[in-house]
């Protein structure tokens, strides 16, 4: 079976994370696919197979003979869909022989166009996967799933000489909590990689440290007609503390390694206001710097209006892996040979974002991350091709063989 048809199949089960529930995993419904996925490890046969009651699903690929003392790899993905666009009722359309066009996103009145994703010409005559406008698609990361899947079926039929393999499925990655409950010692990877990214070529082992910022604001809210020099307006606080925050610093305005404040979240009245922000960098100085900018201003508007018109919380997520993975830059070798084996031209991409491979690769676990040959996540156009996916699962395969000790002929 090719990964874009257990992709299919696999992105009809409606698996969205919710960040407003503490469990693990943050819904049930969660374990719909995690048992499914269960079952289809022990089906191809993948020993070992287990589901925890977190809805962390395990598998392991016994080493063949003679290569009991390779290195251990594993190779990681999530179940979970973004809780930002709706990943209920999922309805792909599958289009042959892509003109490399604008593509009508079913009746939802939603056009997937070049003119937005100049990179689309470059996928003509491929078999193209979309949305049907009005859910994302799950690619991110059932695709990472389905290429896992399609690489231990080959690897187990064609009977490729190879260590042990560790297969592992999580909940709950689009929420930050991927890693939360990880059986790094139960995996028994020594190595792994996510299978997580975009363009099928990408591998990825850069990312920026992060933090989630919550800015509370009291005000004083008296009569506005003899509120002179009384009122404090918190709402009009909360603006101010904003403006005091660099204005060109915003995900719109920076790509690369430029980092960024984003308010995702604002509310609030006279008396009580909140600022909800994600803070990102992947330089660790800059990354405080942006820190300490947002406690200045805390103190700033504290020594203006009173102790306790500003209260901050800042709740670090993640840091950059590069520092774990730089130390085994072979796992960056292997996969930029792999890459190539499977004819495509490697590329080293910052993420501008995390994985669960950052949280790991802090776990003992290195883990960089690689492109499953996906675009646009986590909305309505999203879209991924076949073939892409069917190269990412060659270097899948390229990876397992050169840790076994043999390259492509």
């Amino acid at each position: 079976m090719r990964a874009y048809e257990r992709l299919l199949n696999y992105v009809r089960v409606y698996t969205t994370s919710d960040e407003a529930c503490e469990a693990v995993p943050s819904s049930q419904r969660q374990f719909v696919l995690g048992r499914q996925l269960a079952e289809e490890l022990k089906d191809l046969g993948v020993s070992n197979v287990r589901i925890d009651d977190k809805c962390y699903v395990y598998g392991m690929i016994p080493a063949t003979p003679g290569m009991e003392k390779a290195p251990k790899i594993g190779f990681i993905a999530h179940m979970d869909t973004a809780p930002a666009f709706s990943g209920e009722n999922v309805n792909p359309q599958v289009i042959g022989n892509y003109d490399g066009m604008d593509v009508v996103l079913g009746e939802s009145g939603r056009i997937l166009c070049v003119k937005d994703f100049s990179h689309l010409p470059s996928l003509k005559g491929r078999t193209l996967i979309t949305t049907d406008g009005n859910t994302l698609l799950g690619a991110d990361d059932k695709a990472g799933i389905a290429e896992i899947m399609t690489m231990a079926e080959e690897i187990i039929t064609e009977g490729t000489p190879h260590g042990t393999i560790c297969i592992g499925f999580t909940p709950d990655e689009e929420i930050g909590r991927g890693a939360d409950c990880f059986d790094v010692d139960g995996f028994g990877a020594d190595y792994a990689y996510t299978v997580d990214g975009g363009v099928e070529n990408e591998i990825e082992y850069e990312n920026f440290n992060a933090a989630g910022v919550t800015a509370e604001f009291c005000g004083f809210s008296v009569h506005p007609g003899s509120s002179k020099d009384t009122m404090i307006n918190a709402a009009l606080v909360a603006m101010e503390f904003n403006a005091m925050l660099p204005s060109a610093d915003t995900p719109r305005n920076t790509e690369g390694y430029e980092g960024f404040f984003h308010l995702c979240e604002m509310s609030g009245d006279v008396s009580n206001a909140k600022l909800e922000y994600i803070v990102r960098d992947h330089d660790a100085a800059m990354f405080r710097c942006r820190l300490e900018t947002l406690r200045h201003a805390e103190k700033i508007l504290n020594e203006k209006y009173g102790e306790g018109t500003v209260t901050l919380t800042i709740k670090e997520q993640y840091r950059n892996m590069k520092e774990k993975i730089e130390p085994c830059m072979h796992l960056i070798e292997n996969a930029s040979l792999a890459a190539k084996e499977a004819g495509l031209e490697p590329v080293h991409v910052p993420v501008r974002g995390g994985t669960d491979g950052a949280r790991l690769s802090f776990m003992g676990l290195p883990c960089p991350n690689l492109g499953t040959g996906g675009y646009a996540f986590h909305g309505p156009f999203e879209h991924i091709t076949a073939e892409g996916m069917d190269l990412a699962v060659k270097t899948l395969k390229g990876i397992v063989r050169l840790y076994a000790g043999h390259t492509e002929k």
